[in-house]
Order: C-alpha cells, then structure tokens, then sequence
C-alpha cells in the first residue's frame, strides 16, 4: 500500500472513530477489508483510491470469494469500502462511491442460535451464596438474558448503569446509543446478591459492575469461558456463548408478546428489518408445534413412515 492511500485510510479511521464513534472491534474489521483493498490495487499498480472503477471492486470481490470468503464477509467489505467513499466525496478528493454498483454475492440467512425456555432455566439456576464468583457469575448472565444485552455491553457495565433501586438497566450500545431498559425480578436479586459481595473483591476506584478475582474489570473472553463451564457444569450438552442469551431474550420476549417493535427498542437496535429475524425464529416454533399436535399433520407424517 502506498503512502497516498495509507494517509486517507488514517484519516478514516479517525473519522470513524471521533464523528462516527464507532466501536474499536468495528473499526479493525473496516481497517482490515480496506488495507486487503489496497493492497489488491498497488498489485494493480493504481496509486490513488480516485483511481478505482466499478470494474476493480467487482474483481476485488471477485477474488475474495474465489479466495473462500463467505457472502456476510463480502457484504461487510462492501459497506467498509462504500463507507471509505463516501468520506473520501466529503472531502474532495473523488466524486464518485463506485462500491454502491457492486453486490455481494446472495447469502442463505441463518437464524439465530438460542436456548428454549427449560434450558434456560436450567443455566440459569440459583448458585451456592458461598462463591462470590459464582454468584458474580449468575448475576451477569441473568442481566443478559433479563435485560438482552450484547457480550461489549454487559463488559462495560459500570456500577453506576445502575439505577432506580436496581429496576433499571442504562445500557451504552453501538454507536454509543444508550438504552434504559428494565431488569426483571429474578436479575435484580442475583444482582443484590452480588453487589453484596463485590466490596470484598473489587479494587478501591473500580468502576466496573462484574470484576474479576483480581479485583478489575472482566474482559470479553473470561465472560465467554465463565458462560461455558457453567453451562457445562449445568448439564447443556452444547457450546452455549454469550449471545445466545440476547437471541434468547428476544424470541421468548417476541413469542409471550407478539411486540417487535418492544423488542427492537429493547435490544437496541436502529432497523427494525434487524429484529425481524426473531419472527422467523417464532414461525419455526409454531411450525414444529403444528407438526407434532395437528391432526393432519401427524398423519401425513405417519402416511409418509
């Protein structure tokens, strides 16, 4: 990549992260597909991000799906390379975004991973007050389930998210939206229980809800694991992950209330074509209640044996 395009990747870069305030893990996602990018066209031997057409996006892509990238990755390097586009109009130094006239290839849409009711209740069973991380456990994954929460947010939760005498939940998203969402009633007393018992863990100033053994804030990857061994522990024989909880929240909460428009405010998300995948999920549990109760269906199934 030559010096040219490096200078206007930085200046994205810093664009995305102080006007757009988008999330660090986002911003090496578009960092990594525009330096591939650049890459791709110093091999090319074009010098200028201007000197880009139609044709050398459509081959670009071309090339990363021959190379084994899958439709949702190559959908995303179309939004990093048109989002590079549109800052690089704004700022004079090209007149057209030529990754609008390039479409990834079609994708087949996978629903969600999520736990059903009883499994939830199973993982989610009261622990033994004497393990202070056992409890601090609990406390965060029935905060993620009552509440919906994505892994970065329950992570950067601070004690004073707080609030309302622990009925509510001040959430900071993406983007840096924040929510104020309800904590239900068995997430608010595993939430008291824990707060008890945080003095005697945390460091004096740490401003993080869940801490660690060490006293500071828990990171990504020891919430992950924490959430494998106790579902291990509980007898789930699968890999449960953390947002499984968030897609649980949201179809249980869809299917009591029929409410998607609840349920996007809820999550936090800004398209409601985003929460949408939920009624899918609801469809194929009616379908399969059809299959197994209705009396057609049962003799079609027993015809077809």
């Amino acid at each position: 990549m030559n010096d040219r395009m490096g200078y206007w990747l930085e200046r994205f870069d810093v664009h995305l992260r102080t006007e757009r305030r988008l999330a660090r893990l986002t911003r090496q996602h578009y960092r990594r597909d525009l330096e591939t990018l650049a890459a791709y066209c110093s091999g090319l031997g074009l010098r200028g991000w201007e000197q880009l057409s139609v044709a050398h996006i459509r081959r670009f892509i071309a090339w990363r799906h021959r190379s084994g990238l899958a439709g949702r990755s190559l959908q995303r390097t179309l939004s990093s390379i048109r989002a590079l586009y549109r800052y690089l109009i704004r700022e004079g130094v090209t007149r057209a975004n030529h990754g609008t006239d390039v479409r990834a290839p079609k994708t087949t849409r996978r629903l969600p991973e999520m736990l059903d009711v009883d499994e939830t209740a199973r993982l989610l069973a009261e622990p033994s007050a004497s393990d202070p991380l056992r409890v601090r456990d609990a406390a965060m994954f029935e905060l993620m389930y009552s509440c919906g929460l994505r892994l970065a947010e329950l992570a950067n939760l601070s004690t004073d998210a707080v609030t309302g005498r622990e009925a509510e939940l001040r959430v900071t998203g993406k983007g840096h939206k924040v929510r104020v969402v309800p904590i239900g009633r068995h997430a608010r007393c595993a939430l008291l229980r824990w707060l008890a018992l945080r003095p005697g863990l945390a460091h004096s100033g740490e401003s993080a809800l869940f801490v660690a053994r060490h006293g500071r804030r828990l990171s990504h990857r020891a919430i992950q694991v924490r959430l494998e061994r106790l579902a291990q522990r509980r007898g789930l024989r699968r890999r449960v992950h953390p947002h499984m909880l968030r897609h649980s929240f949201a179809s249980h909460l869809l299917e009591s209330s029929g409410d998607l428009r609840a349920v996007q405010e809820l999550l936090g998300h800004a398209q409601l074509g985003t929460t949408q995948v939920y009624t899918h999920l609801d469809f194929q549990h009616l379908a399969q209640v059809y299959d197994a109760a209705h009396p057609r269906a049962r003799r079609k199934r027993q015809e077809q044996g």
